[in-house]
């Protein structure tokens, strides 16, 4: 039986993590249901889902069609910030318990969460994201695929942070976004 090389299998992991965000999103939207929870920002969701599939697409493209090597010196760090991404989420999604979601869902009258990484950040999440976004595709030299990401999540991160701040502030009409535009503007 054939194996999987190193970063292939990394890139699968990260896949399954992303798999296990979902049903842990989709549990936390049924609870957030039961408890009057709002939906918010609606028409940047199917922008962030794509998004994010690319970018494990284009890891995996880009290492076999641009014959990218690993190079230790970028690679053993960019592997370590990918694993401290992975930490800073699934601490985010512990300490938000069934509040956190990867839809924007808030229910009516409970207080902002301000233990954890909130301590510090307001979206502690979002560090996540836009580390593991350059830090992935460079553990095996992907440049393209860091830079293409960076790029269209900078615009879709700060769509995704006024949606999610007006939401908290119970300032924005459910689900009233405009489309997302048609340059990308949440994982």
């Amino acid at each position: 039986m054939p194996t999987l090389d190193p970063y292939t299998a990394l890139v699968l992991l990260v896949a399954l993590e992303r798999l296990a965000e979902l049903v842990t999103a989709r549990r936390n939207a049924a609870w957030s249901d039961r408890h009057g929870g709002v939906e918010y920002g609606r028409g940047h969701y199917p922008v962030m889902v794509a998004l994010h599939t690319a970018l494990l697409a284009g890891c995996l493209l880009e290492t076999g069609l641009g014959h990218r090597p690993f190079l230790p010196a970028l690679g053993w760090p960019m592997l370590v910030l990918t694993v401290a991404a992975q930490a800073l989420r699934w601490w985010c999604i512990t300490t938000l318990g069934p509040r956190w979601n990867t839809r924007v869902i808030v229910v009516p009258g409970l207080p902002l969460v301000t233990g954890g990484p909130y301590r510090w950040l307001s979206h502690p999440n979002y560090a996540a994201v836009i580390v593991e976004g350059a830090a992935l595709p460079l553990v095996h030299s992907n440049w393209l695929s860091a830079t293409g990401f960076t790029a269209l999540n900078l615009p879709l991160l700060a769509t995704r942070v006024r949606c999610e701040n007006a939401a908290l502030a119970g300032s924005a009409p459910p689900a009233a976004e405009p489309a997302a535009p048609a340059a990308p503007a949440g994982l």
